[in-house]
């Protein structure tokens, strides 16, 4: 009996080795990205502060240490010593008053000033501030309790944060070290990355598409940090004069509240809750009032100024990607999110210009055809008889 022997046409054969091709890389990438997953968010982290920082490391090379190396790590002992001494102080100062609270709340010393008559005058909230605040300067003790649910849930939520922000400031100071053995092969990176970006969209786009994303970061990073301490300097300032206690770690916590994109009235609508609280109600501390409100929402209008600088796309664009960013990826996405929109916006116009140029071109070749027959009956119109 003959044996029957199937064969698989050569055209099934090649897309079975494209799906076992497929399959297996699929395997790779997945397994790759699961271990690679915990330590992604350290990882960018640290290629967010190469980026901003290696514009330092190219002015100090060669002054300071030859190496490459010696001065990544000097960068890098000089930006942890100026984020986590005035954290440890501000940590320090925070620990020494909450236990100077407790004991005064223990010892029953505490005392609020009654409100001054003219507050009950106050549109609005006036009735109301006056009867809560002479029931907090005569009885506290009861209001205390009435409040107990209220407050300790605010403590729970202050105590999160604090564990947050410690966790926080482990991972800059890892992302930070990492980012220095970034920054000792910067160029070996740079040249990484224009490769990447080469291969991905094109030899012609490549070394843009970088050049973009590095302008990006360092726009964010600096608008950041610059609109931070200039929000600072406004609110410290107004602390000093006023002759608030602990102004000067008041105006540090304004500065760590910015960087971390968290609101600075976070700390003003306390302060400004406290001057009228100690003083009477005057015009200075009105004046005062009214200027640390407004110089705690300055962010909001420096932000649009600030953010979009060196950066070849237009500056909503970057607004847009920074707040959109924040508001999915926390304070990491105000980073990435402005610079996948700016790529986002700049392939999309290369998209349409390439568009654009090709309609241009087909048009142009129509013309020329056009216009050849056209040309050749000319010339046969002003041959001579004869000719």
């Amino acid at each position: 009996m003959p044996q029957v022997r199937f064969t698989i046409p050569t055209l099934s054969r090649t897309l079975i080795d494209i799906f076992i091709r497929f399959g297996l890389i699929s395997l790779l990438a997945v397994s790759c990205f699961q271990i690679f997953k915990p330590f992604m968010s350290l990882i960018l982290w640290s290629m967010i502060l190469a980026i901003t920082l290696y514009p330092l490391q190219t002015r100090l090379r060669g002054k300071v240490f030859d190496s490459e190396g010696r001065t990544a790590t000097l960068i890098v002992f000089l930006v942890i010593c100026v984020i986590l001494v005035p954290s440890c102080m501000l940590g320090v100062a925070l620990i020494d008053s909450v236990e100077h609270a407790m004991d005064i709340a223990r010892s029953g010393r505490f005392q609020i000033p009654p409100p001054a008559e003219s507050v009950m005058g106050w549109p609005l909230i006036g009735q109301r501030l006056y009867d809560f605040w002479m029931l907090a300067a005569t009885d506290f003790t009861s209001l205390a309790e009435k409040l107990a649910p209220q407050i300790k849930i605010v403590v729970v939520a202050l105590l999160g944060t604090a564990r947050g922000v410690g966790v926080g400031l482990l991972i800059f100071v890892a992302a930070l070290i990492v980012a220095g053995i970034f920054m000792a092969y910067g160029e070996l990176g740079t040249r990484s990355a224009i490769q990447i970006a080469s291969r991905i969209s094109g030899p012609e786009r490549g070394p843009r598409i970088t050049a973009l994303c590095t302008a990006t970061v360092r726009a964010v990073a600096q608008g950041v940090v610059g609109i931070a301490f200039i929000q600072m300097l406004l609110i410290g300032i107004a602390f000093v004069v006023k002759a608030v206690p602990g102004a000067g770690l008041l105006a540090l916590a304004v500065l760590l509240l910015g960087i971390m994109q968290l609101p600075a009235t976070l700390i003003t609508i306390p302060v400004i809750l406290f001057v009228f609280a100690t003083e009477s109600v005057s015009v200075s501390s009105v004046v005062f009032a009214i200027y640390v409100f407004i110089a705690g929402l300055a962010d909001n209008v420096l932000k649009p100024m600030l953010l979009g600088r060196g950066v070849d796309v237009p500056m909503p664009v970057v607004l847009i990607g920074a707040l959109g960013g924040m508001v999915s990826g926390g304070v990491i996405g105000l980073f990435i999110g402005p610079v996948v929109l700016a790529v986002g916006y700049q392939l999309f116009w290369q998209w349409v210009e390439d568009a654009q140029q090709a309609v241009e071109g087909v048009e142009a070749i129509e013309t020329v055809e056009i216009a050849e027959p056209t040309g050749t009956e000319a010339r046969s119109d002003t041959r001579p008889a004869g000719g």
